[in-house]
């Protein structure tokens, strides 16, 4: 199981897995890392379009390369990674979908591997989580986005890519006393909003409170409130200021590079054990020249690198049994 070698096979040749990793198949043995797509954009209530976000960013992660230099770990010397490809989903049909998407995910959670889930709208984050509850119980939650994602409604329906943290709360799928939001910014429907997400004990950090503090004071806010919790991370690309991801649904100013994610993931997740993920909201169709699918890309390397480097500290010589 080995990643196709781009200083021999140039990179715009080949099938188009994350990173040029291995396509996984029934013979193939278990991978430490499954990279999973979520194809599913039913869930929007702006626009549509994400279903095609998997095969974005595996598009643009062909760019990248094993080593990070920041956390000095090569990913492919601590764990092997496969690509799963997609879940089949069934545009249109919520409570289907999330059905198949849980009952997909749940074997990959209760294995020994390490889940890396490609959306797909936000609204995937709920089955996403019915399926590490399934395996595990409840987890923390690290989650990076514009919006809180804890309205309990939409249209008179529960589900939508804006509801996901309600439900998740209201089923306890989370941990909210060791969980926290990052980067909460722009107009809400009313003062009140974020109310019940505070009352429940989830610490949400808004994001002019972040750009205030700093990323190592988040950071250790972060690492503080997750204490010895399992983490579940979720990122929305709209964590990230439009100028760094206009190929989003929705869109928020006033937010965060590339490099301030990138930081606040690798230091976050290098220090806490992390039991998956999920990449959500990319929107190829209004993506200008694909940086916000190669963003997306990146942050999944980010939490790549992080998770090699905290596998490094776990290592018998370095302070662990």
């Amino acid at each position: 199981m080995c990643p196709v070698n781009s200083l021999q096979s140039p990179r715009f040749c080949g099938i188009r897995t994350f990173m040029r990793q291995s396509a996984a198949t029934d013979e193939t043995p278990q991978a430490d890392v499954s990279i999973i797509g979520v194809p599913f954009d039913s869930g929007v209530s702006y626009r549509p379009g994400t279903r095609f976000g998997p095969a974005a960013i595996r598009e643009a992660s062909t760019l990248l390369k094993p080593y990070c230099p920041e956390l000095d770990v090569d990913v492919d010397e601590h764990f092997s990674i496969a690509d799963h490809g997609d879940i089949d989903t069934i545009p249109g049909y919520m409570e289907d979908s999330f059905a198949a998407i849980t009952s997909s995910l749940t074997p990959f959670f209760a294995a020994k591997t390490l889940p890396v889930i490609l959306g797909g709208d936000h609204s995937i984050s709920l089955p996403n989580l019915r399926a590490v509850h399934a395996a595990m119980g409840p987890v923390a939650l690290l989650h990076f986005d514009a919006h809180s994602d804890t309205i309990p409604s939409y249209y008179g329906k529960p589900y939508n890519h804006g509801t996901p943290f309600y439900w998740a709360l209201k089923e306890g799928l989370i941990l909210p006393q060791h969980s926290t939001q990052i980067g909460i910014r722009g107009p809400l429907y009313s003062r009140e909003a974020l109310d019940w997400p505070r009352q429940q004990g989830l610490r949400i950090i808004m994001g002019h409170e972040a750009h205030a503090m700093g990323l190592q004071a988040v950071i250790r806010e972060a690492l503080a409130r997750i204490g010895d919790a399992p983490v579940f991370l979720s990122f929305d690309i709209d964590f990230l200021d439009a100028a760094y991801a206009p190929g989003t649904g929705t869109p928020e100013v006033e937010g965060f590079t590339t490099y301030e994610a990138m930081t606040l993931v690798r230091g976050i997740c290098s220090k806490c054990r992390t039991v998956g993920m999920d990449l959500v909201e990319v929107l190829p169709d209004k993506d200008v020249a694909g940086i916000t699918a190669l963003a997306g890309a990146s942050v999944v390397f980010a939490f790549l690198a992080a998770h090699a480097a905290w596998k490094r500290t776990q290592m018998p010589g370095n302070g662990q049994v």
